[in-house]
């Protein structure tokens, strides 16, 4: 069974992605956390983003690791711990931008397909529903107002040791929204059949719980 979670930044799709997981027995794949690492990665070895056969190149001979330990999400590349450094502001910066690229996305889609295969998985990220796996069981599109988005950013980064203007944060979600948005291949978008979950001003229990009693439904059907 795969359960689509998508939507903007910032809109707690992680945190009640995970939840709903660990409620239910599924497995969790976080593909904004792929999309950083891979962000991470090209900052490090310096790559043109112009250079397609580089690029390319590149991402053949990646080094992508992602596994639990205590349900905590781990990150690695080239077998090195980069779970928290992909939330520095420079990979936040990039990431829209890279993962634009049509090679980072082939190659994403065809590895999140691979992990999720054969699973009970809670899929969360930006096009899920519409472009990674469009015949999901259920979808769920997140979304939140940018001011309360740009506050919980900035509660992220505090616990990393970060401290970042709250304003300045709220121009980087809306310009990471209309990048995302509009870019030419997987943009951000609702799938028709989504159903959408405001998070402005909901609980964070409220919304796991939420979705969580909708998968419920469809599972009684399925049996």
């Amino acid at each position: 069974m795969i359960i689509a979670i998508d939507g903007p930044a910032a809109t707690g799709k992680s945190s009640t992605a995970k939840a709903v997981a660990e409620k239910l027995g599924f497995m969790y794949l976080d593909t904004g956390a792929m999309y950083r690492a891979v962000t991470l990665a090209v900052l490090e070895k310096d790559i043109s983003l112009t250079h397609v056969y580089t690029l390319e190149s590149f991402l053949t001979s990646l080094d992508l690791n992602i596994h639990y330990i205590e349900k905590t999400l781990m990150i690695e590349l080239d077998q090195l711990d980069v779970t928290d450094r992909i939330r520095d502001p420079e990979v936040t910066a990039k990431v829209s931008e890279v993962s634009a690229l049509p090679a980072v996305r082939k190659t994403m889609v065809k590895f999140q397909r691979k992990l999720a295969s054969g699973k009970d998985c809670i899929v969360e990220g930006r096009d899920i529903g519409t472009v990674v796996f469009p015949n999901a069981d259920l979808k769920f599109y997140m979304i939140a107002d940018a001011s309360i988005r740009a506050e919980r950013r900035k509660k992220d980064l505090l616990t990393l040791g970060k401290n970042k203007d709250i304003s300045e944060l709220e121009t980087e979600i809306k310009n990471r929204d209309r990048k995302d948005s509009t870019r030419v291949h997987s943009p951000l978008s609702k799938s028709e059949d989504s159903i959408i979950i405001d998070t402005s001003h909901l609980d964070f229990y409220e919304q796991v719980n939420m979705i969580v009693e909708k998968i419920k439904t469809i599972q009684k059907g399925k049996t």
